[in-house]
């Protein structure tokens, strides 16, 4: 580009933003400022310029994030910037050079004025390995767009501190949706990079409602392609979640919160949700019908919501202050989500909206959920330190099911312990007025000082069951409320499953799981991996049909397996068999249930 081309697109491009391109005087005079151009759309890039006058040698590497915050996934959104380059006052390019996947080396540093790149939307931009989830990523269609901070936004060495401020061009007919508060002059205010990347922005053809929940200012935005979900909608059908998180809390610890929602249809790239400290962004696909959607919500909601308390509340250092070039994982994901999934669940049952059979059948659910498709060798702990990791992603999706059952558990055993005076809900708000927003706890010594606020054996708990994986002791605690646990109920009926079933792996492998001991004794074990069935390769299209075909078997028929147990493949006849039908992880009253255990259990079920 020559000097009159720069200079002629600095010109049209401050024409058109209309404003002088500094910080109003009522706020940090060296925060960073980022122009975003949303009108061009055409090549699904974000066209992004940051106006700096202030640059040092020590701020000469551009940082694109590695990861973000919440997501426990490597992200490397290097890879999606297309065209950067730096301009000097006279619109000069000066030089630059990408020096690794995440970083830009920028020279003649102090004389760089703006920083213009483009980057690529991750939805329609394919990558060879570790793709960023739906909910943390970025669309940019002609009615509307996502922005999730670390997809969009880099920043310069030893600024992530700095105050952001950063403009939308859209168009005039889009709304807006965000936590974000928007300064007089148009712009955007975030307290520093770690606050953009935690305050998502969805624009476009949306709808919008609101409600003010006992002081609390809740916002809803929601995109629908075909218009058949709507903001009004979901709030109406969340707004007995959101009393019982109010009540639960004992009041909610923000004054605005937001909630997007993004729904396409089925093509839709997954589905998900993300928590934010102010926010939550969810994307799924847009159901032909809104009932089956509509019932779900609120249980996501419930989940992401709380996450007001952890991390927003309870948090540590390393949450805090957000590593975004080599993220350092923490090892207390059993708080930020584990006991997170227990809270959203337990809220509901103590607002009313669920009853007591309904929520020992969840729990039920994801302890079968948990011993069907994780290890249970793997510690919680382990989970979260290798959770960046290939290893460490296998067991993730545990945090939602061992993670929540061993959170209900610490509070069982804290009510316990206390007499039925003070439970894990009770612990949280105190950790609230101790920590907040603003204080850290030590990463370290976090487990200490869990024991110290409440009682010695609650260090054993720790130890035996987020440290280490010892077996959970369900059917003790349990007892404590006068309910009865057994991992296994014969039922006296046929089963008339195949006498194993199936799940799929990470490599989309289709794996034996819940293998009968008279299968066993035929050469199939459990993680075995299945290929075929009567010589017809299983897919994801036929593999239920395929199974179904064995099951409506009549006993002693034979049927062929293709499979492979250890090193070595087999192609082998099997007998079909019949089996005593049983029930996995049954929780019952117990109908000898003393007072004491009465009494514990009517304190559990209930806000104390």
């Amino acid at each position: 580009m020559n000097r009159f081309s720069a200079l002629l697109l600095l010109f049209v491009f401050l024409s058109c933003t209309g404003k002088k391109l500094t910080s109003p005087e009522d706020l940090h005079s060296d925060a960073l400022v980022y122009v975003v151009d949303l009108n061009d759309r055409e090549d699904d890039t974000f066209k992004v310029t940051l106006f700096v006058d202030n640059l040092k040698t020590e701020n000469n590497i551009f940082q694109f994030a590695a990861s973000a915050p919440g997501t426990y996934r490597t992200m490397d959104m290097g890879r999606y910037v297309r065209d950067f380059y730096a301009l000097n006052i006279n619109g000069d390019t000066l030089r630059t050079e990408q020096i690794s996947v995440n970083q830009w080396l920028l020279s003649d540093v102090q004389n760089i004025r703006q920083i213009k790149y483009k980057i690529a939307e991750t939805w329609d931009t394919p990558v060879d390995s570790n793709y960023v989830y739906v909910m943390c990523g970025t669309s940019l269609e002609q009615d509307h767009a996502l922005i999730n901070g670390q997809a969009v936004f880099g920043f310069p060495a030893k600024m992530q501190q700095r105050p952001i401020k950063f403009r939308l061009e859209y168009p005039e007919s889009w709304l807006a949706g965000t936590a974000l508060s928007k300064t007089n002059d148009g712009y955007y205010f975030a307290k520093n990079y770690d606050e953009v990347v935690d305050s998502p922005v969805l624009l476009g053809r949306l709808t919008s409602a609101g409600i003010n929940v006992n002081g609390t200012e809740i916002d809803v935005f929601c995109y629908s392609r075909n218009d058949i979900i709507k903001a009004d909608e979901i709030l109406t059908s969340a707004d007995d979640i959101l009393t019982a998180a109010d009540k639960f809390l004992e009041g909610l610890p923000v004054k605005r919160y937001a909630f997007l929602f993004h729904f396409e249809d089925k093509d839709a790239p997954g589905a998900g949700a993300w928590e934010h400290n102010y926010s939550s962004f969810y994307a799924f696909p847009e159901p032909e019908n809104q009932d089956r959607t509509m019932r779900g919500l609120p249980g996501v909601m419930a989940h992401e919501f709380f996450h007001i308390i952890t991390p927003l509340h309870i948090h540590s250092e390393l949450i805090e202050h957000f590593n975004f070039e080599k993220p350092q994982p923490s090892e207390h994901l059993w708080l930020y989500e584990g006991t997170t999934e227990w809270a959203a669940i337990i809220m509901q049952l103590r607002g009313g909206l669920i009853s007591l059979s309904e929520y020992l059948d969840r729990i039920s659910k994801k302890l079968t959920i948990s011993n069907q498709r994780f290890r249970s060798d793997y510690s919680l702990r382990e989970l979260s330190l290798n959770s960046f990791s290939v290893k460490g992603q296998k067991e993730y999706g545990n945090i939602y099911m061992r993670g929540a059952v061993t959170a209900g558990l610490l509070d069982l055993r804290l009510l316990e312990l206390s007499g039925g005076q003070r439970g894990l809900r009770e612990v949280i708000l105190q950790l609230i007025d101790i920590y907040g927003t603003d204080k850290s706890f030590d990463e370290k010594n976090f487990f200490q000082t869990f024991t110290d606020l409440t009682y010695p054996e609650i260090a054993d708990f720790f130890n035996s069951y987020v440290v280490n994986a010892n077996p959970l002791p369900l059917k003790e605690y349990y007892s404590f409320i006068g309910i009865d646990y057994q991992a296994e109920v014969k039922t006296g009926e046929n089963d008339t499953t195949a006498g194993w079933a199936l799940s799929v792996n990470d490599q989309n492998q289709f794996v034996f799981f819940d293998v009968d001991p008279q299968v066993e004794a035929m050469g199939i074990h459990e993680g075995d991996v299945l290929f075929s069935i009567n010589n017809e390769e299983l897919s994801m299209q036929n593999v239920r049909q395929l199974y179904n075909q064995i099951k409506k078997l009549p006993i002693d028929s034979t049927f062929i397996l293709k499979f492979k147990s250890g090193e070595k493949v087999k192609d082998d006849s099997f007998n079909r068999i019949i089996r005593e039908k049983t029930r996995k992880h049954v929780f019952t009253m117990m109908e000898n249930a003393d007072s004491s255990q009465i009494k514990l259990r009517n304190a559990w079920v209930r806000n104390l």
